[in-house]
């Protein structure tokens, strides 16, 4: 008998769940239906979601089938989850397109397993519910007093920050989300991240009282480092899994260069080696074990080739100091060629305040020379000569 329970403890991969023994107890009885919810409001996802990527990966390989739920149905209300102030409000083409590249980057990411995934939109019932009939069928079973003590209430409410009806009646449609899926797919079990736990929990109370069964909800932690620092952020901004997002190589770089501190936990959720052949691996060169959780996550997330040849071209250029592989920054004669413009232009960083701060940080250079000037021009004599941001990021100037 599998203990999935402490597997998704050992794994980094467990925040909390509703019933440990009857859970563990379920999913070694039979194959079940679970699912995991994701609303579009970005039209990629961010890699910390990766831990939620990786749990449905975990129990599809133990048989178990996975409906991953596009919320194009509550994108429209905006989850208040974890958030100080309401979502923007997208519009339904916005919707429909991050719908669709939701769904190509989860075909690409479980390439391996589409028999084991069904995607749905919840868009298909939410949006032909009668509101009467919500508020008879299932209003009555909802208590107002139990939802102001979700943590997602409670914190907005407490810094007097204002919570509108409509993001108020989202924990109600993420709970009917469940509630139909149970009835319709036999779904035993809803999945989370950590500031899901109050909707999940909802689900699960209508679920008993309607259904008249016993339903599971199971969260998982966020993506952090060994400070607590929340993981997934550059100079550049996000780090997306969207491989049209964030390029192969930068991707692959970010992993590779992860505190020494992290490595073993990182190693632990991103891949299927045992504890015991992690810890070899980390004592005999915390480098190479650095390099083998880059080239594990790109594989997974963009191809094995992409992680090769990422996996390559940094050891032409870190290693091998060649600059044959570094990619081009192109700047016309006639161009603004002040480095702030040249930054921004060709998108090296979010924004000109941190392109000023890593200025004054001396962390931007051509060559190994430091910039200090944020009126500095890159002239005909930068030609062919290396723009360096931060340690790691190193592109060749081309002046045409």
């Amino acid at each position: 008998m599998l203990d999935y329970i402490q597997l998704f403890k050992d794994r980094h991969l467990f925040n909390q769940c509703t019933n440990e023994s009857d859970l563990n107890n379920l999913l070694n009885k039979k194959n079940i239906t679970f699912y995991i919810g994701f609303d579009a409001t970005a039209d990629a996802l961010h890699a910390g979601s990766l831990v939620q990527l990786r749990v449905i990966k975990t129990l599809i390989k133990h048989g178990h089938k996975a409906i991953v739920l596009l919320g194009g149905g509550t994108t429209k209300i905006g989850d208040p989850s974890g958030k100080d102030s309401a979502r923007k409000i997208l519009t339904y083409e916005e919707i429909q397109n991050n719908i669709d590249n939701f769904k190509r980057i989860f075909e690409h990411y479980f390439r391996d397993h589409k028999e084991s995934i069904t995607f749905i939109n919840n868009d298909e019932w939410l949006s032909t519910l009668n509101y009467i009939e919500l508020l008879r069928d299932v209003g009555s079973h909802l208590s107002i007093n139990r939802m102001l003590t979700f943590e997602s209430v409670k914190e907005r409410l407490k810094r007097e920050q204002s919570l509108s009806f409509l993001e108020f009646n989202y924990m109600v449609l993420q709970s009917y989300d469940f509630l139909h899926l149970n009835k319709n797919h036999q779904c035993d079990l809803q999945i989370g991240g950590s500031d899901q736990w109050g909707n999940i929990i909802l689900g699960m109370e209508i679920i008993s009282k309607i259904n008249k069964k016993d339903a599971f909800g199971l969260t998982t932690p966020l993506l952090t480092t060994s400070s607590g620092k929340k993981m997934g952020k550059t100079e550049q901004g996000a780090v997306w899994i969207d491989q049209k997002k964030f390029n192969s190589f930068d991707f692959y770089q970010y992993w590779r260069n992860v505190d020494d501190k992290d490595v073993e936990k990182l190693l632990l959720i991103f891949s299927d080696l045992e504890h015991s052949e992690i810890t070899k691996i980390i004592e005999s060169d915390i480098n190479g074990a650095k390099k083998r959780l880059a080239f594990l996550v790109t594989s997974d997330c963009h191809s094995e080739k992409d992680a090769k040849e990422a996996e390559e071209k940094a050891i032409s250029i870190f290693e091998k100091s060649s600059f044959e592989d570094l990619d081009v920054i192109n700047i016309k004669k006639d161009s603004d060629k002040k480095i702030l413009e040249v930054l921004i232009a060709n998108q090296l960083v979010p924004s000109k305040s941190e392109a000023k701060r890593l200025i004054e940080g001396g962390a931007i250079k051509i060559n190994d020379d430091p910039i200090s000037d944020n009126n500095f021009e890159i002239d005909i004599s930068c030609n062919d000569k290396v723009l360096r941001i931060g340690k790691k990021k190193l592109f060749k100037i081309k002046i045409n």
